[in-house]
Order: structure tokens, then sequence, then C-alpha cells
């Protein structure tokens, strides 16, 4: 056998439909703004990862394949923070920039406090404390 890879995760993708809209969003949960090209902008999600969204149509044929995707494809990011209280002020401020709350955050039988939200594009993340 070759040489093995470690996989990493550099950059995340998403579609999305309006970059204007979907800019505020991760702006007001924190994301910072690095490029911003009209079909292209970067985020710093620190760690050395970024994310990257891209016009949906743009994406698709980047990819090749149809645009008119639908459904949840099993994907979810999560963003695990500290406390109780900082779930209710992250689902707050998605709220605030667009966002929408797909599962009321509460708490979870292993020990942890959670709920779900989407990004205006139907993205889900998952907010949670780690127990």
């Amino acid at each position: 056998m070759g040489k093995t890879m470690t996989l990493q995760v550099t950059t995340i993708m998403l579609a999305v439909e309006d970059m204007d809209r979907s800019k505020k969003f991760y702006e007001g949960l924190g994301a910072k703004l690095g490029q911003d090209f009209p079909n292209f902008a970067s985020f710093e999600l620190g760690g050395g990862s970024a994310m990257g969204i891209y016009p949906i149509d743009w994406a698709a044929k980047d990819a090749g394949v149809s645009a008119e995707g639908e459904g949840f494809r099993g994907v979810s990011f999560h963003f695990i923070v500290d406390s109780q209280e900082e779930v209710d002020e992250v689902i707050a401020k998605a709220v605030a920039g667009g966002g929408s709350v797909v599962r009321e955050a509460e708490g979870a039988g292993w020990g942890g406090y959670f709920g779900y939200i989407a990004d205006p594009d139907g993205h889900l993340w998952k907010i949670a404390t780690a127990a």
C-alpha cells in the first residue's frame, strides 16, 4: 500500500440562494468575512479552517450536478459552546440574522443542552454544550 494521508477539512462550501442574506447571517453568528466577491465569499472559522459560500447555480455547475436538489441530505454542522446561556445566545443571534429555529433548545439525555437552527438556505446547525 502507498503512503496514507490524514483527512482534513480545510474549507466547507455552502451553496446559497442570496449572497447578501447569507453573509449577514454568518457575520451575525460571529464569522469573520475574509474574501468578498460577487459569486464567492469566505469566512474564517478559526483553527485554520474556512467556509465559502457560492450562489447555488454556480456551485452546482462547478460540481457538475443539477441545482435542483431538495430534502435533508444527512449533513449538519455542530457548534459546541460552553453553557446553556451561550446556546440560547447563539440561537437568538442566528434568528436575528435571518435564520430559523428548527428544534427548540432543550436538555438532552446525555447531559448536554442543544437546539437546531437553519441558515437562510436551510443548512442545519446544531448548537450544543459538550455535556
